[in-house]
């Protein structure tokens, strides 16, 4: 983005200025029209300034070309620099960047450092003139050199990434520190993410804090946004969620989509503020329009359930696919339900397949386990593959995978039998109040199968399972407790 041309020049073409409010401008607007009518650079270029900015007037930027125009031609370099930036954004000019170039040229050799930025800039994109990175480095090192704050932000960034330099974390640092300190938002932001990520610089949450405050006292929106986020977490700075909800508001009245959604989850939870699903969805709308996928998700999410808004389960399975297809884990993964289940869609079996195994790629053990469940029971289904797909998620610790599991390596099922592994995933399960796993595990433990036979361990399992609803593990309790000696059965009551 090329730099907008300062506001007045220097310090000391300003008091040249008509005060617009001042009972004299009248006369002094007209002094000024006098001096640059004859010919004089500086009255010619400050004039062109005033039509600009409309200064006491209505802005007239095609008479500010031409006051600025006839000042370059006598070389003056604040008015070839205005002037390259009139045509480069079609001000009072048609676009022509070939004369953009050409004024921002002259500028910058008389060593205008915002027109050296901008000549670096339109270098460095192309953008009127054949790219040449190297040159644009030249040119943004001369602004730098003179300590403007843009140039040493792009050096920054072109030391930090290596892009046309080789690469150099120390000197990306420094230009950044130099750029920050002159307070560029930007860099600022920039700087504070490498103190709270311990990027080049060691880890430093105080440093965060302030330089995110810098930036966000300017209204930079993301720092504003990273800055809610530490007070919310009390990261670098005590936790304060009032001062956090300022921020996100602050940053969401901008349009910063990440704020904005979490501000519809403060009203929706009713976290520092009162509940309020309605709101809530009217942040999380403005979020998902813009794109963001967790937003998308959430909005989804009330609509499903008619939480603040009218229940509307076809747009809620809208919002779950515009989140899946950006990669949002949870919704791939509700999605899935909702074509197994034929909630907000027609049911069909190979979308859900398709959008369990997506999140499945993720390594979202409730999706793996679905995969495992859907290829089971498709006619043309890999038992093998099922059993791959119930071992990724009993890994991760998911209860009906690791009951999956144990099945078949009980029954050889797509998998060698094995009733030492099969032992393995029921106690896995059982240990999770898996009712059916603690009744398998308390057979096994009865018969000896796959672990040495002891029916204390069979005894407990069983009455686990038959507390958990399992209408047949008390005829099994009965048989056990028969054959147990009257020591073992208090041992085994004991363990309950």
């Amino acid at each position: 983005m090329l730099d907008l041309p300062p506001d007045t020049g220097d310090a000391a073409l300003h008091a040249a200025y008509p005060a617009p409010h001042s009972a004299s401008y009248a006369a002094d607007l007209a002094h000024l029209k006098t001096l640059a009518e004859r010919g004089m650079a500086q009255a010619q270029y400050n004039l062109g300034v005033t039509l600009q900015k409309g200064q006491g007037m209505a802005p007239d930027p095609a008479q500010a070309a031409h006051w600025y125009e006839r000042a370059a031609t006598q070389g003056f370099a604040p008015a070839q620099y205005n002037l390259g930036w009139l045509y480069a954004k079609g001000q009072g000019v048609s676009v022509d960047l070939a004369r953009a170039l050409h004024w921002f040229t002259q500028a910058a050799l008389q060593g205008e450092p915002g027109a050296q930025h901008n000549l670096g800039m339109m270098l460095d994109t192309g953008k009127g003139v054949a790219r040449d990175q190297d040159a644009a480095l030249g040119w943004y090192r001369r602004a730098a050199d003179q300590g403007y704050a843009r140039s040493q932000f792009n050096l920054a960034l072109r030391y930090d990434s290596g892009q046309g330099v080789q690469r150099d974390p120390a000197r990306a640092l420094e230009w950044l520190r130099k750029a920050a300190q002159q307070g560029h938002a930007p860099a600022q932001f920039n700087l504070a993410l490498r103190y709270d990520k311990g990027q080049d610089v060691p880890h430093d949450g105080a440093q965060a804090v302030l330089w995110y405050g810098r930036a966000a006292e300017q209204n930079h929106a993301s720092s504003q946004f990273n800055l809610a986020l530490m007070y919310d977490a009390g990261h670098g700075v005590a936790r304060d969620e009032t001062l956090a909800l300022t921020w996100y508001r602050r940053a969401a009245g901008q349009g910063h989509a990440g704020a904005q959604d979490s501000l519809g989850m403060r009203h929706e939870h009713g976290q520092g503020v009162e509940r309020d699903a309605a709101q809530a969805a009217v942040w999380y709308r403005r979020a998902a329009e813009q794109g963001l996928p967790a937003a998308q998700y959430h909005l989804g999410q009330l609509l499903d359930a008619g939480n603040g808004v009218g229940q509307d389960q076809s747009q809620a399975t809208a919002w779950y696919r515009q989140a899946a297809e950006q990669g949002h884990l949870r919704a791939q993964f509700d999605l899935g339900l909702r074509y197994d289940s034929g909630i907000g869609v027609a049911p069909d079996g190979g979308q859900a397949l398709a959008w369990f195994r997506r999140a499945a790629a993720q390594g979202y053990a409730p999706a793996q386990y679905m995969v495992g469940a859907l290829v089971d029971r498709l006619d043309a289904g890999s038992p093998s593959e099922a059993a791959d797909w119930f071992h990724k998620a009993a890994e991760q610790g998911h209860a009906l995978a690791q009951f999956e599991l144990g099945l078949r390596y009980d029954c050889g099922k797509g998998v060698e039998r094995d009733y030492e592994a099969a032992h393995f995933w029921y106690l896995c399960a059982a240990r999770q109040n898996h009712a059916r796993a603690q009744f398998n595990l308390g057979v096994m433990y009865a018969a000896g199968q796959g672990a040495q036979r002891d029916l204390v361990e069979a005894y407990a399992w069983l009455h686990r399972a038959g507390g958990s609803g399992v209408g047949h593990a008390a005829g099994y309790l009965e048989r056990i407790t028969a054959r147990m000696e009257p020591q073992l059965l208090a041992q085994a009551k004991r363990l309950l």
